[in-house]
């Protein structure tokens, strides 16, 4: 590397605003308005570093509607490579990182809370207002990737438990889980009501799912990575808790424009590039991944394409 590229290299990273910028996106994918926050700096700042850091080529990103959304890439180059490697080293003793680390969990909190408040106000309408997915047969497609039966299954982000009946009535046994109380009661007077006792209901958040390592056969999240604050820890923990040569299915929205379903729907993102998606079940460690987008319309109505992705957990190694 020339002198010139690498005096690039230290200036870049001899910033405290540019090292603890790459840190909290090393961490977490963020948009400008929460990095305003966590760091308590003006817009016009931030996005000064962000396009310094971009322009090195050590973030890249992504526009989710009317937002922007940063990620650390992770250097290519030897020189850029060692110097990150260096910075890093010093992170876990320097205070103003351990202070980003706990605000940046407040913004991770409080998308998850925008989430929650949403559908503890919904409860028991969720039922007549999720019919705008027109997604039966997407979730009969789904079902067929998950038998045969006598599977113990987890319904992540169950709401008021639509599909966990579908997968108890094909004969799974069925961990419905939702973070909102309101939801889950829902789905208990249903389930009551229609006299439905292979499925067990439990209080969970979808990045700290209520199951043991490997405890179900299959995970199964239909409709929910949209409404997530951190999508790749919830197909992580997905993949946590599903036993050795299970399977893992997510339904969700394709990338798509609508902003009128952050107001009406409570969603967080709007829905997610294949190639992503892909990315992130390879990331939980699962393999023989599918990612098949469904037309919308076969649906018959005026929404984004949604995909169906499916992935096995590895068979575990035996020793020989």
């Amino acid at each position: 590397m020339s002198s010139d590229n690498l005096q690039k290299v230290f200036k870049t990273l001899s910033d405290p605003t540019r090292v603890r910028i790459l840190a909290l996106l090393a961490r977490e994918e963020l948009a400008v308005q929460e990095l305003m926050e966590v760091l308590g700096m003006a817009q016009s700042r931030v996005s000064r570093h962000l396009g310094i850091l971009r322009e090195a080529g050590l973030l890249s990103d992504r526009r989710d509607g009317t937002f922007v959304f940063y990620r650390f890439e992770e250097p290519v180059a030897p020189a850029w490579r060692d110097a990150w490697a260096l910075v890093e080293r010093s992170l876990p003793d320097d205070p103003a990182a351990r202070r980003d680390g706990l605000a940046v969990a407040r913004v991770l909190e409080a998308r998850a809370a925008r989430s929650r408040s949403f559908f503890d106000s919904v409860g028991p309408e969720w039922d007549a207002l999720r019919k705008v997915w027109g997604d039966e047969l997407l979730r009969a497609r789904a079902l067929t990737r998950l038998v045969p039966k006598g599977l113990r299954v987890a319904d992540v982000g169950t709401g008021t438990g639509v599909f966990a009946l579908e997968l108890a009535e094909a004969g799974l046994d069925v961990v419905a889980i939702d973070h909102s109380a309101a939801m889950l009661e829902a789905a208990r007077s249903k389930f009551d009501e229609l006299g439905a006792t292979s499925i067990e209901l439990r209080v969970g958040d979808a990045s700290d799912l209520p199951l043991e390592d490997g405890e179900v056969d299959a995970a199964f999240a239909h409709m929910v990575l949209q409404y997530l604050a951190s999508p790749g820890e919830a197909v992580a923990e997905m993949a946590r808790v599903t036993a050795p040569g299970g399977r893992v299915v997510v339904i969700d929205f394709v990338r798509h424009d609508r902003e009128w379903m952050r107001e009406e729907l409570g969603v967080q993102w709007l829905g997610f590039p294949p190639e992503e998606i892909q990315a992130t079940l390879e990331a939980a460690g699962l393999e023989d991944i599918q990612v098949d987008v469904q037309p919308a319309a076969s649906r018959g109505a005026d929404l984004p394409e949604t995909f169906i992705a499916s992935a096995g957990h590895p068979e575990r190694e035996t020793s020989t």
